[in-house]
């Protein structure tokens, strides 16, 4: 962990925990000291994660754009601002439902990230 630390807690520079090239992270809490974790998301039109589930519910938050949002057999769009839920075990996933940008945070209610995909690709 290169971590700088700040008082009591720590600071995780973005770059730390960046997936790939792109600009979303992974943010895994059991490596932070921190109970919850996440996944701060930026998609194009159309892009999103495939169909999967996790054995504790998740959180997602829209920081900007439009996602569709499917949770079991319900599919619901949520823009900026918006807060929604899934429960664990529940397949689903999101896709950038608008014409710009989605930012999406996913908060896994789990020091660890624990997911497991239906679709193939």
């Amino acid at each position: 962990m290169n971590s700088s630390s700040l008082s009591s807690g720590v600071v995780v520079p973005g770059a730390e925990i960046r997936i790939g090239t792109g600009r979303s992270r992974r943010f895994v809490g059991a490596e932070h000291g921190a109970a919850v974790s996440y996944f701060w998301v930026e998609n194009q039109p159309g892009e999103g994660p495939g169909l999967h589930w996790h054995p504790y519910p998740e959180t997602w938050v829209v920081v900007e754009g439009v996602a569709s949002i499917t949770v079991g057999e319900e599919t619901f769009l949520a823009g900026a601002g918006d807060t929604a839920t899934g429960p664990a075990f529940v397949p689903h996933r999101f896709v950038n439902a608008g014409d710009g940008e989605l930012r999406i945070l996913g908060i896994h209610a789990s020091p660890t990230i624990i997911q497991t995909f239906l679709d193939e690709d």
